[in-house]
């Protein structure tokens, strides 16, 4: 008699972060994402937590893409005793590379300034995981093509399709089982059809459970968000001041120079420095030109042409910290993108806390900020944020545009899940806030008459009875 094959959710429900899967396949155990948990303190204290089952226990991993949320618990899980195969595309190990060495990076540097400065309440204040925690990580991860299957542990088979949210990220199409197999299907972060770089989702036929993410479950994008951030940038060069975005070093960073690059050629904007204040984001753009396997039409054409699609025409990289710190003594119109996305982290916090003050600054929201992170907190309006253990007022004019979001809205979900030629007999809506998770879930009953359920934390289902 075979054991049954489970399901625990143990990260990425109730919440757009820290996506954890845990499968029992004939007994081994597979960890579907790894991701750390990001924004509301409650949530980033889960990171410090005890992992729910040994680490050691733990066969392999399997990634869907490389975004922190998904993969950045991984030193951890290592450190902790993991010690199998990561298994992603080669996409995904890349930018790996770049990811989870920056994440140390960033949390060793944030500890010792803690620690220099004073304002942490540990004594002394610790990173979650060090440089040496994510080289360890790096030494396990094995890639593997799109399109064809590959042996995950016993039991357990996978295939990865393209998902066209950032560059190697995958839906995760896993066959269950002994005698009594079940498909289980992980949609990942599902991107969009008809943008820029990247080739659209790629459907699934047939699935017995899905996982289904809902970030935007509960909503659709602006249609066109070229114009908006036309508009935009015009709007805070007649201010005089710098525009500043925040923004995601993978994907979001690649798209807007992209956009950029676009309005400058049209004419719809004019000419502005462009400043691309991050090192992880400039090596991230040299990886996305290396890999055609995910590029689309309109990318593939312009490398074939040895065109730069990926940069503006005043175009600079700042990669050292001093020629960051040159910045804070420009003045007049430019454009600053900058990591972290959502202002958590990383070189973009000196920028607001030098410009958030004035008045002629404009601050530009690109897209999803989760519950409890500086950029929910500036588009929510705040009218001071807490940066480097300092109050810093905040005058400059801030705006949100979800246009450029690489989440595929509720709407654009709707029609990769009408791909399937069969409903699967469970869906559960995972990787959203409360309210998204459920307004998905309905949609999907009132449509296309499926029942779905929204994932609940730490719970765990039986797949097949064995």
């Amino acid at each position: 008699m075979t054991r049954p094959v489970t399901l625990q959710f143990v990260g990425g429900v109730g919440t757009v972060t820290g996506s954890k899967y845990l499968l029992t396949v004939e007994g081994r155990r597979v960890l579907l994402d790894c991701g750390l948990f990001q924004g509301l303190k409650s949530l980033r204290l889960r990171n410090w937590l005890k992992f729910t089952v040994d680490p050691a226990s733990i066969d392999a991993v399997v990634l869907s893409h490389a975004h922190l949320d998904h993969s950045g618990y991984l030193p951890l899980l290592v450190r902790n005793g993991f010690h199998g195969p990561i298994l992603c595309t080669s996409g995904t190990e890349d930018l790996l590379r770049i990811l989870l060495l920056d994440a140390a990076h960033l949390q060793e540097e944030e500890a010792e300034r803690a620690n220099r400065y004073g304002y942490s309440k540990h004594k002394p204040a610790l990173p979650l995981y060090t440089t040496a925690d994510a080289n360890a990580v790096l030494a396990l991860t094995a890639s593997r093509p799109y399109g064809e299957p590959f042996e995950v542990s016993t039991g357990a088979t996978a295939v990865f399709h393209r998902a066209g949210h950032i560059l190697g990220s995958a839906i995760v199409d896993l066959q269950l089982g002994g005698r009594e197999k079940v498909r289980l299907v992980f949609s990942g972060d599902l991107g969009r059809w008809n943008r820029p770089i990247l080739r659209d989702p790629e459907l699934v036929r047939e699935a017995d459970v899905l996982l289904i993410e809902s970030t935007y479950g509960d909503r659709t994008h602006s249609p066109d968000p070229a114009d908006s951030l036309a508009s935009v940038v015009r709007r805070a060069a007649d201010r005089g001041g710098a525009l500043i975005v925040p923004a995601f070093a993978v994907g979001r960073a690649q798209e807007l120079i992209w956009t950029l690059r676009q309005l400058e050629e049209a004419g719809s904007i004019p000419t502005l420095p462009v400043f691309v204040d991050s090192p992880m984001a400039i090596d991230v753009t040299d990886i996305y030109c290396r890999h055609p396997e995910d590029h689309d039409l309109d990318m593939k054409t312009l490398m074939d042409e040895r065109r730069c699609p990926l940069c503006c025409k005043q175009y600079h990289l700042v990669r050292t910290a001093l020629e960051s710190k040159a910045l804070n003594d420009q003045s007049g119109p430019m454009i600053i993108i900058s990591a972290s996305g959502m202002a958590t982290g990383g070189r973009v916090l000196h920028h607001l806390k030098m410009r958030l003050p004035d008045a002629d600054t404009t601050v530009l929201l690109p897209g999803f900020q989760a519950a409890g992170t500086r950029g929910r907190a500036l588009q929510e309006g705040a009218r001071e944020l807490r940066i480097h253990g300092e109050s810093v007022p905040v005058r400059a004019n801030v705006v949100t545009l979800d246009g450029f979001s690489a989440h595929a809205d509720r709407d654009e979900i709707l029609r990769w899940v009408a791909g399937f030629e069969r409903p699967p007999r469970r869906i559960f809506t995972v990787h959203g806030e409360p309210s998204a998770s459920r307004a998905l879930a309905e949609a999907l009953h009132e449509r296309l008459g499926w029942n779905a359920s929204v994932a609940i934390d730490g719970e765990t289902v039986v797949l097949s009875a064995g």
